[in-house]
C-alpha cells in the first residue's frame, strides 16, 4: 500500500465522520478481472481492495474511490462530483478497452453446451442470423448457463466474444419466441456494442432499440419473461 493511497483514505475518512475515532486502515491492490472494489469493516479495521487497473488512476480519481467507498460502508451521501469523476474515468475509451484485455487474459469463461434437453441454441442462432442479419453474422459461442438463473435471462460477453443464456428457457413448456427473443436481443448487443455517450455508457442505443422493435412477437416475448 502506497502511502499516498492511505494518506487519501484516511483524508476522506475525517471528512465522512470527522468526530469519530480513525480506525485501521489497508488498502491493496489486487488482480481482479474487472474494475472491482470492494470495502469491509471487521474488528474495527477497515480493508480496501482495488482492481490493480486502478492502480495507474490519478489522484482526483483514487480520492473519488475511497470518498465513494467509504461514504457506502458507513451509508453517507455520495458527492455529485465524486461521483461524476469516478463514472468518467471508468467509462473512458482506454480504461474500456483495458479492462476488456485484462478479462480476455484473466477471466474464464465456463462455455458448457449450445445443444440442450430440448433447444439448440445453434439452430436458433442461424434461424435468426439469416431473417434479421442475412445470415451475415459471425456466430459467437453459444452455451446454456451452469444453473437454472432467473435474474440474468442472457447475456453477450464481448471479451469472450460469448453468447449464454439461462437454461430456465430449456425445458418443453417455453415458447420457441421466447428463446428467440432472448438471442434476437443478445446479438444485437454483439451489432450494437456498448458506446460512451457524455461520460456514460450505451448499452440500448437508439438504433438498437429501433431494430428491437423489429421483433414480431416482442411484446408476447416481453410479457412470458415478466411471468418467471
Amino acid at each position: 500500500m502506497t502511502p499516498q493511497l492511505h494518506e487519501i483514505f484516511v483524508e476522506e475518512y475525517r471528512a465522512i465522520r470527522p468526530r469519530a475515532p480513525l480506525p485501521p486502515i489497508e488498502v491493496r491492490f489486487r488482480r481482479f478481472t474487472s474494475l472491482n472494489t470492494t470495502i469491509r469493516l471487521r474488528e474495527g479495521r477497515i480493508r480496501v481492495s482495488l482492481s490493480d487497473l486502478l492502480e495507474g488512476a490519478p489522484e482526483p480519481v483514487l480520492r473519488a474511490i475511497a470518498h465513494i467507498l467509504l461514504a457506502k460502508l458507513y451509508r453517507k451521501p455520495i458527492d455529485g462530483g465524486h461521483a461524476n469523476r469516478y463514472r468518467r474515468f471508468t467509462t473512458s475509451e482506454a480504461v474500456v478497452r483495458q479492462s476488456e484485455r485484462i478479462r480476455q487474459t484473466r477471466g474464464r469463461k465456463k462455455i458448457l453446451s449450445a445443444k440442450g434437453d430440448h433447444y439448440d441454441l445453434d439452430e436458433v442462432f442461424e434461424t435468426l442470423n439469416r431473417q434479421f442479419f442475412h445470415g451475415l453474422m459471425g456466430r459467437p459461442l453459444l452455451t446454456w448457463s451452469e444453473v437454472t438463473a432467473r435474474r440474468l435471462l442472457g447475456h453477450y460477453d464481448p471479451a469472450h466474444n460469448t453468447i449464454m443464456v439461462s437454461r430456465v428457457f430449456d425445458r418443453k413448456g417455453t415458447p420457441l419466441y421466447a428463446i428467440e427473443y432472448l438471442m434476437y436481443h443478445e446479438m444485437l448487443h454483439l451489432k450494437h456494442p456498448v458506446k460512451q455517450k457524455n461520460g456514460r455508457r450505451c448499452v440500448h442505443s437508439a438504433a438498437f432499440q429501433a431494430e428491437e422493435k423489429l421483433f414480431p412477437e416482442l411484446e408476447r416475448a416481453k410479457a412470458y419473461l415478466k411471468t418467471l
